[in-house]
């Protein structure tokens, strides 16, 4: 008989397997840092130095209301807050962290933060007026801004508005100037993900190896991963846990499915308790409800190809709001992920729709 613990996890694996409310990338990104000693991990591999200065036991996840609702489904940001430890001030003092991850390379994303980071500070600024405090005392919290870039094309696209824009020297002052905390999975070397020894570098050295050909390499680097996880502390149980079950979703959305089972069994074989491998039982539950199992590999593809198609269609929308339906149809033919990426980062820096190839190239 199912617990509640089974019932709610049995839930959040579905939520991570469906595929229709949003990319794969996505929804394993929010699952990865909704566990807040992974974004303690996250600014430990990037700015090891803060670490000690943020209370992140007190982190909160911030709701995302701030998004315009013409970008919220072009973007997958994720807001928190956290009290800042060192402060000779009597009040106490929340530094807002944001992290935005991105599967494309994104030529504006210096612009994009700078957008998020104002909407942010206009949210404060309104919770400061509704909370009636005088002008005088008003006070905005700090943001420390992180791209979490987890495609294989490498990012050369400056965030910088000051490299964004080449304007000459002179006029440099004139533009806001922020520092951003940058991530590049699959290009970040493996030591640099592991060195601080924190659980969240283990399960980036996997993913770096997501797309990897040889079946050997993701057997061995999945079998390195668990042994560490193995050394952990019973305090970091729910860690391990959540590790697993992300592993497993890894395995299943990534890997091609005559790896799968032998995958399944070595992640079984590390179960601390019964409790996780029926987490993977679980899982194995929800596809077969959803009624993927057979040729799932065809259905995650087209997945991702619909998802992709969509995302170059709300683009174009939303910078050309005359778009013909035909130019829709047109995008609506094309199964190629690569020439989809292609169009996309043609949209971003497109000025007209001349300026965009949309025939269905093969």
């Amino acid at each position: 008989m199912k617990t509640q613990s089974d019932l709610r996890v049995s839930e959040e694996i579905r939520s991570l397997l469906d595929t229709h409310g949003g990319h794969y990338a996505d929804k394993s990104a929010r699952w990865l840092f909704k566990d807040k000693e992974n974004v303690r991990g996250l600014v430990t591999i990037l700015a090891n130095d803060l670490v000690k200065y943020l209370d992140f036991d007190k982190l909160r996840i911030q709701n995302r209301s701030f998004v315009d609702d013409t970008l919220r489904d072009l973007q997958s940001d994720m807001v928190f807050t956290v009290p800042f430890k060192d402060t000779t001030d009597a009040n106490d003092l929340l530094i807002y962290i944001l992290i935005e991850h991105q599967s494309t390379v994104d030529p504006l994303m210096g612009f994009r933060l700078l957008y998020y980071m104002c909407q942010i500070w206009d949210g404060q600024r309104r919770e400061l007026e509704i909370g009636d405090i005088p002008r005088s005392q008003w006070r905005l919290g700090p943001i420390l801004p992180i791209v979490y870039y987890t495609g294989s094309q490498r990012w050369q696209s400056p965030i910088s508005l000051v490299e964004m824009m080449g304007i000459p020297e002179i006029l440099t002052r004139f533009v806001p100037t922020f520092d951003t905390l940058f991530l590049g999975v699959k290009d970040t070397d493996t030591n640099d993900l592991t060195k601080t020894e924190h659980p969240l570098g283990w399960l980036l050295k996997v993913l770096q190896q997501e797309d990897v050909d040889d079946p050997k390499v993701m057997r061995e680097v999945i079998q390195e991963t668990l042994v560490y996880f193995d050394t952990l502390e019973p305090t970091h149980a729910a860690q391990h846990k959540n590790a697993m079950i992300y592993l497993f979703h890894l395995v299943l959305f990534r890997r091609p499915v005559d790896e799968r089972e032998e995958l399944i069994e070595l992640l079984k074989a590390h179960a601390q308790d019964k409790e996780v491998e029926n987490i993977i039982m679980t899982g194995a539950e929800a596809l077969i409800e959803q009624g993927i199992e057979q040729g799932i590999e065809q259905g995650i593809e087209q997945g991702r190809i619909d998802a992709k198609q969509a995302d170059v269609i709300k683009l174009l929308l939303h910078r050309f709001p005359q778009l013909p339906e035909s130019v829709t149809n047109e995008i609506g033919e094309i199964q190629d992920l690569i020439r989809l990426d292609s169009l996309f980062e043609q949209i971003l820096a497109a000025h007209s729709l001349d300026d965009i190839d949309i025939s269905n190239k093969s």
